[in-house]
Parts: structure tokens; sequence; C-alpha cells
């Protein structure tokens, strides 16, 4: 009876390992990935929950580190009988969490996975729910399962783990995702995935056309509604997305001058290596790096064209997603003229530059609509 409870249980001890290995690893190559979730789930929670946005990178780290250090532990077998009822607690805490995410949908995604593995909101709940079970068979089984190591083997092993963690967060923050698993990376070509193919899947909408006959409302579809029928007066419409359809990867890139011209394909299509450095948030932007930036843009310029026609492609931008009375301030900051920061800056979206580079400030280079080159400033 306990060999087969050590089997069982050292198999469910395993699963989650992994599980909580390959969470914790994949938000550690990518830690700001994570802060920007946790700030999205506090943004749509909303109300006291917005105050504790500047805690986000605190709760990251945390959670990572957590994930981490229970992963090996587990893995390894260092105290079991702790690290299941630590997992259960977690799982107590996930769980009802995540379904209460598949039900509002504040979200898009979870990020449990970061952008390694993208699951819905109720694929993510039925994760949780199959790893709850692990957990609870773990408990069942753990006093079959021997200890492996001393108490001071363990505690080192439990210690090395958070301190590696933590470094690689660290390198992660101060440089780029060492593995970088989104849609713009080096060597990608960014026209060719925001194509959509011919036999694409469309978004499939149930739509409800509501009319009035006689003072009652009633419900119709576009198979049944009285078309051209006196008698009945429309009143509304809704449309509900009943299937998801092909999505490119790329799907909501967009440069626009200050004054509001598109010049992303101008960019995408030059035949001359093209700087982007971004900032999402000026606010937010380190003004040493700040500082590195406009100096850099100085020195690659001499005349600029960005605003001034169509074709006419400067070998450097600005991508911001603050608005023009922040974009005039940090110029101001560093002597620019009004002429020379219409030029330079551009607006893009800031979830689209901070899903481009990990950094504020960042940069990359384009040629041909090809990713040449990402960069932290602070690498530079």
């Amino acid at each position: 009876m306990n060999k087969t409870k050590h089997i069982i249980g050292s198999c469910a001890r395993t699963l989650l390992a992994l599980t909580f290995l390959f969470s914790g690893f994949v938000k550690a190559v990518d830690p700001l990935g994570t802060v920007y979730k946790i700030e999205d789930y506090l943004k749509a929670f909303g109300g006291f929950f917005t105050d504790l946005i500047p805690l986000a990178s605190f709760a990251a780290i945390g959670l990572i580190l957590a994930e981490l250090v229970l992963g090996v532990c587990l893995l390894l077998n260092v105290r079991t009988q702790w690290t299941s009822w630590l997992s259960l607690a977690f799982y107590l805490v996930m769980t009802p969490l995540t379904l209460w995410i598949a039900l509002t949908n504040p979200v898009s995604d979870c990020g449990c996975f970061g952008d390694a593995l993208v699951l819905t909101n109720w694929q993510t709940f039925w994760k949780n729910i199959v790893l709850l079970a692990l957990v609870i068979v773990l408990i069942v089984c753990r006093k079959a399962i021997p200890e492996t190591f001393s108490w001071k083997a363990e505690l080192a092993i439990a210690v090395v783990t958070a301190v590696a963690g933590f470094a690689l967060m660290e390198y992660s923050f101060l440089h780029l995702p060492p593995i970088d698993f989104r849609p713009y990376k080096v060597g990608n070509n960014i026209p060719q995935l925001m194509e959509i193919p011919e036999d694409a899947e469309p978004d499939v909408y149930e739509t409800t056309l509501i009319y009035e006959r006689d003072g009652k409302k009633q419900s119709f579809t576009l198979d049944n509604y009285p078309k051209g029928d006196p008698e009945w007066t429309f009143v509304d419409q809704k449309s509900v997305l009943v299937k998801k359809g092909y999505e490119a990867p790329i799907h909501d890139f967009e440069i626009l001058t200050m004054d509001y011209e598109d010049i992303t394909y101008d960019i995408l299509e030059s035949e001359e290596p093209v700087t982007l450095i971004i900032m999402y948030d000026l606010q937010k932007a380190d003004r040493k790096q700040a500082a590195k930036a406009f100096r850099m843009y100085e020195e690659m310029t001499t005349s600029l064209s960005c605003g001034e026609g169509r074709g006419e492609v400067s070998p450097i931008y600005f991508l911001t997603g603050s608005g023009e009375d922040e974009i005039e301030e940090l110029a101001e900051e560093f002597g620019w003229n009004e002429e020379t920061t219409t030029r330079a800056f551009c607006y893009t979206d800031p979830v689209t530059l901070k899903t481009i580079v990990r950094a504020n400030p960042g940069l990359i280079v384009i040629q041909n609509g090809t990713i040449l080159a990402k960069k932290n400033l602070r690498q530079l």
C-alpha cells in the first residue's frame, strides 16, 4: 500500500514541480511582462486595487520566486510535507481567482505562463482544477514519500534557487529577456506577421435584432427579422462574439506622427535601417537613459523629415504612448524646439510598445520590415 502511495505521490509531485518550474522560469526571463500583467489585473479590479499598482513589481518578484522555489523543492523532494501544504494554499487562492477571471473576463489571458504559452481564461481555470487535484493527491500520499536531504542541504537548495531566480530577473530587468517569446523578436519580419491568410477563419458573431410592435419588443436573428414589414419598428442591435477567428501575431502595429500622419509602412518598407527608440510612458522613463536617447538622436540626424511627406524616412524616431503635453515637457527638458520635437516623436499604442521591447527606454532597428536588433538603452 505504501509503495503504491509512494509511486502515485511521486508522480503527482513531479508533475506539480514541472508546472511550477515552467511557470516560474518563463516569468523570470521576462519579469516586466509579469509586472504588466499584474498591473492589468489591478486596473481591471478597480477601486482600492488601483492604489496597489506601484507594488506590482514586488508582487511579480514574490510570485516568481515562490513558483521557482516550490518547483525545485517539489522536484528534489525537499520538505515535501511542507511544500505540499504550501502548494495547496497557492492553488486555493489561484483557483477561485481564475474562476472569477474566467466568468468576468477582465483581461484576455491570465499570463500564468507568460508569453511562452498563452491560455484562455477558461483553460487556465481548468488547468488549475487539475493541478489542485494533483496537490490533494500529493497531500494524501505525502507520508509515503521519505525525505531525501538533510535540513542544511534543503535550506541550501531553497536559498540557491531563490538567489538564482532573483539574478535571472535582475539580468532581464537591466538588459532584455534572454529568451524572447513575443512576435517582435530579432529576425522576425513585421509585415509578414501582420498578414492574414486568405483561408483564415474569421470571427463568428451572433447578432440579435430587436424590433417593437404594439408596444412590445421582440428579438430576432438575421434569418427571421421582419425585413420591410412596416408594422415593426427597429429598436436596437446586439452582436456577441461566439467564436474567435484567426488573429495575426502582430495586429496592432501602427506609427503616427504628431500630425497624425500614418507612416507605418514608410518605415516598414524602408531599405535603409531605421532605429526606433521606444518609451511607452515618458513620465516613467529613466531620465539618464532618456538623455542618452536624445544624444543618440542628435548624432544620427542632421535634418529630419518625419511628417513632411510620405516616403521620406528618418534614420531614427521616438515612439511613445504618452500625450502631446508629456512629449513637449520632456523635449523642453532637453532643450529641443517645437519643430525638432514634432519631427522626432511619433505615437504608437503603449501596450504595443511594452510588447515590442521590455525597456523604457529601449530600441529596435528595422530594415525592410525585419527586426535587426533590439536593445535596452542601458546596454549601449
